[in-house]
């Protein structure tokens, strides 16, 4: 059975996701901020995809959260990747590396040879 496009696209978020706390803790907001930086803005996730996505992560094991009091005296949410959030982002890059490589292939096709 094929994966949906909403499969795919949660897939792609939660990989998004476990690669930018891969470089450290940070709060949900966080999480967004860096994802549209690190892309130049041209991807830019709501919260009503974020929240959602961090707490599916959370419930696989694949981050931790703690409650904690920010700078401002806020209490905000802050996401860790734990080390099987490690082990599935290694999968996650190795399985959207070899579906670039398929796509580039389609992309920029070889002469066939006769």
């Amino acid at each position: 059975m094929k994966p949906s496009r909403v499969e795919f696209l949660q897939g792609t978020l939660d990989m998004l996701i476990l690669r930018t706390l891969a470089l450290g803790p940070l709060h949900g907001y966080g999480v967004a901020q860096a994802i549209r930086q690190t892309t130049e803005a041209a991807i830019q996730v709501e919260a009503g995809s974020l929240y959602p996505a961090l707490q599916r992560l959370e419930m696989q094991g694949l981050v931790t959260a703690k409650w904690e009091v920010s700078e401002r005296n806020h209490r905000t949410r802050s996401y860790r990747l734990t080390a099987a959030g490690r082990k599935r982002l290694h999968a996650e890059v190795s399985r959207w590396e070899d579906f670039v490589h398929a796509v580039s292939l389609v992309l920029n096709p070889q002469p066939m040879e006769e």
